[in-house]
């Protein structure tokens, strides 16, 4: 049985002890480079991160095997991003405290106290799950290297007229307080009430149909469709707002719809992106109602949250018998993705970089990178396609990377940051205006993460002392992000360097259970460290390697069991291989048995076929063939085959030593060919029984095995020895026979000349006394 626990610890540390996954600097040969995405900082490892981390390392320890025998190296990094709202509230939660009510001095402070008491941790989950990143240098989203990068970054792009400053009505978490991006939006279905209320006009009911009464005091006009001729005669007049003393345009605008409610829609500041561009279009006057917290901030349901004063102003409605229906609908909200809050729009000053007007632009560029699987690429231009705001780069929080800006109180001159000062906070300098001489204040506002996350291959780049530039060779991601860290990635590189920033890109899929996503929200979630510490984490990359890519993947313990079998089945078939190799030299023997050949060239086949299977990011059914050859091929029938070879026939025999070499050469070739997806078991037995006889020090930067590009592998003459081998066995089952009864054999005359080569590793392998020629296929016990 093999002892994972024991295993798993002995090779992390001799991996790191040995360096075995260090980039070489100094190597003047060709570099494979990964993106890495850097992991949030804001709890543990979750079955998320287990299946599309583990996904990646496929590709990387393929990579490095495969470009090891030319001397090609791969450079994969792995970061933390840790300058995000989750940091943040890992941070408050962990130390009992609020942000808004601490000094941004404290705070900071307490945030990189706490990140260097719990990052260590945070990075051993990904080394216990078998990463074979670079550990030796980590980048943090943070560090004062990020931070000067995001900062050029954001003083290159204003210098470059891309990036503004606006006072908009902007999407505003009143959870976290601050302003968000439309990319961190999600829909979340909810139960809601769609009231139609009786407004008035000209002393008569005029009938709009809402989910948002507690906007009624916000509400600056009343639209109706130009054609519906139902309200034709009511435009231009005014509109009685139910409940609240005062009155509103009724205005022609195509965005009501006749069918939708009763025709009439009701105009507030501001219940959704539709309501500031309406202001906007019509030059509206807006009433704002609501502050930052969310709550109602004047007038008789003062104080009041959304949905408090959503339930009151109903009651109230109902008592005024301003209520003329209602019913339950399922109404989808937008809520923030970080948090589960249902959005608001709110009117803030805010930075924001220009992409709207690039939309055919970053299209073009999404198409010279090569997606795997392809119809992710889709994926992210319905993203852009659906774009409606260009991309808020500010925040309202203390832990970030500051805005490296001055405002002149006097002249609103906006002073940047010089290079030379970065990173800087500007709360913390004082600037003149250089315009009027008057006092510049710091911008207290923070980038948001995906501002300096979408910088990734640069930060990753200046570990390499800049030695690798954009665009990198792959990018490895999930597809929840594709409008994210995709996105802002490919934006940023064009505005910097008009480059792409990777030539591919593969996209993993999302984890199910039971059918439905996991999630923590929906508390169906499964501990991976767990998994680990019951199944070990090659059983749980065996299980996440079983999906194709981009495709979703449902836990299941059976796949975890499979996975801990698969180990010990190499465990133990090389213990028996090696067995009956304690008298072969490693000589290469002047001629093979055809019977060897036969394998070997079937094994050619697989490696080919394996190989080309991982360099298309294929790898599940590199998985799947390489372990239905190993238990059906090799274990259940090329050992039993060559079982008497080894065991009976004397020592130094030609027939003997072709059968050891073939085991050892199979063997090593399958453990390679395992070792991305489980490279706990694949060290462990290389380290037992190949490290004297092989030069490298870990079988994780051997030379990838070699294929054959020979067409005929004697597929055909496999198929059938295996089919009269299965028939035998079937045989003797039926007839109630022991496995090595004796027996008389007839083949049909086509199958003896096809497997007439093979007759003597036949004869072994059934037992049989004899072989002959006959009509058909026959057993007969002696």
């Amino acid at each position: 049985m093999f002892d994972f626990k024991k295993s798993e610890e002995k090779w992390k540390k001799f991996w790191e002890e040995e360096k075995t996954y260090r980039f070489n600097q100094h190597s003047m040969k060709k570099i494979y480079s990964i993106d890495t995405p850097p992991p949030t900082v804001s709890g543990r490892m979750h079955m998320g991160h287990a299946f599309s981390y583990s996904q990646q390392d496929f590709i990387a320890r393929f990579r490095r095997m495969f470009l090891a025998s030319k001397g090609d190296s791969v450079f994969y990094p792995f970061g933390t991003d840790d300058n995000g709202l989750p940091t943040e509230r890992l941070v408050e939660k962990t130390n009992k405290v609020k942000s808004k009510e601490m000094s941004r001095t404290e705070f900071i402070r307490l945030c990189l106290k706490t990140l260097k008491e719990v990052t260590p941790q945070f990075v051993q989950d990904w080394k216990d799950l078998g990463m074979s990143c670079d550990f030796s240098e980590i980048y943090s989203t943070i560090s004062d290297s990020s931070r000067k990068i995001s900062q050029k970054s954001f003083i290159e792009l204003y210098k470059k007229g891309e990036v503004y400053k606006k006072e908009f009505p902007t999407i505003w978490c009143p959870d976290c307080q601050t302003s968000i991006a439309q990319a961190e939006l999600e829909d979340k279905e909810e139960k809601s009430l769609f009231s139609t209320l009786k407004f008035s006009c000209g002393g008569k009911d005029l009938l709009i149909s809402t989910t948002r009464p507690e906007l009624l005091e916000a509400c600056v006009a009343v639209f109706v469709h130009p054609d519906d001729k139902r309200y034709k005669s009511l435009v231009g007049k005014k509109a009685k707002i139910p409940m609240f003393d005062f009155e509103v345009p009724i205005i022609a605008d195509k965005s009501a719809n006749p069918e939708k409610g009763t025709g009439v829609l009701m105009i507030c500041s501001f219940g959704d992106r539709f309501d500031a561009d309406a202001i906007n279009r019509h030059h509206l006057k807006p009433r704002i109602i609501l502050n930052r917290r969310g709550k109602i901030s004047e007038g008789k349901y003062s104080g009041l949250s959304v949905k408090e004063a959503r339930k009151q102003i109903l009651e109230d409605l109902k008592k005024a018998d301003l209520i003329k229906e209602q019913k339950e609908i399922d109404h989808v909200v937008n809520v923030h993705d970080k948090c589960g809050t249902p959005i608001e729009f709110l009117t803030t000053e805010q930075w924001f970089i220009r992409i709207l007007d690039k939309k055919k632009k970053l299209i073009e560029q999404g198409r010279k990178i090569n997606w795997y699987p392809d119809f992710m690429r889709k994926r992210y231009e319905n993203w852009i396609h659906g774009l409606e705001w260009d991309w808020n780069i500010s925040r309202e929080r203390h832990f970030g990377i500051p805005i490296p800006v001055w405002e002149c109180k006097n002249c609103k001159e906006i002073i940047l940051a010089n290079e030379s000062e970065l990173p800087i906070d500007p709360t913390e300098k004082k600037k003149i205006c250089p315009k009027c001489k008057a006092e510049a204040i710091g911008e207290t506002k923070v980038l948001d993460t995906w501002a300096t996350s979408s910088l990734s291959p640069q930060i990753a780049s200046h570990l390499s002392k800049d030695k690798i530039k954009i665009p990198f060779t792959l990018r490895v991601q999930a597809h929840d992000i594709i409008r994210t860290w995709a996105f802002y990635t490919i934006v940023k590189s064009y505005l910097h360097e008009s480059k792409i920033p990777w030539r591919n890109i593969v996209v993993s899929g999302n984890v199910s259970l039971g059918g439905e996503k996991m999630s923590k929200s929906k508390g169906n979630t499964i501990d991976p460290i767990e998994v680990m510490n019951n199944y070990g984490s090659d059983a749980l990359r065996f299980w996440a390697a079983s999906s194709k890519l981009g495709n979703d993947l449902d836990y299941q313990e059976k796949d975890l069991v499979a996975g801990t079998k698969m180990a010990n089945k190499l465990l133990n078939a090389s213990k028996f291989v090696f067995m009956n190799l304690e008298d072969y030299t490693g000589k290469e023997p002047e001629i093979l048995e055809p019977l060897d050949e036969l394998f070997l060239s079937r094994l050619k086949e697989l490696i080919m076929s394996a190989t080309k299977s991982l360099e298309n990011y294929d790898y599940s059914r590199a998985k799947a063939d390489v372990e239905q050859f190993f238990w059906n091929d090799f274990c259940d029938n090329y050992l039993e085959i060559v079982k008497k070879r080894v065991y009976r026939y004397q020592k130094g025999s030609p027939a003997k030593i072709s059968a050891q070499y073939t085991l050892y050469k199979s063997l090593l070739a399958i453990l390679k060919m395992t070792a991305p997806i489980m490279p706990f078991i694949t060290e462990e037995v290389y380290q037992e029984y190949f490290r004297k006889t092989e030069k490298e020090k870990s079988i994780h930067i051997s030379a990838w095995p070699e294929s054959s590009k020979k067409k005929n592998f004697g597929k055909e003459k496999w198929s059938l020895l295996l089919k009269i081998i299965s028939d035998i066995r079937q045989e003797k089952s039926k007839q109630q026979k022991a496995m090595n009864a004796e027996n008389m054999l007839t083949l049909a005359s086509s199958d003896y000349e096809m497997l007439e080569d093979f007759i003597n590793d036949l004869m072994n392998v059934a037992n049989a006394r004899g072989l002959k020629k006959g009509k058909e296929f026959k057993v007969e016990f002696v």
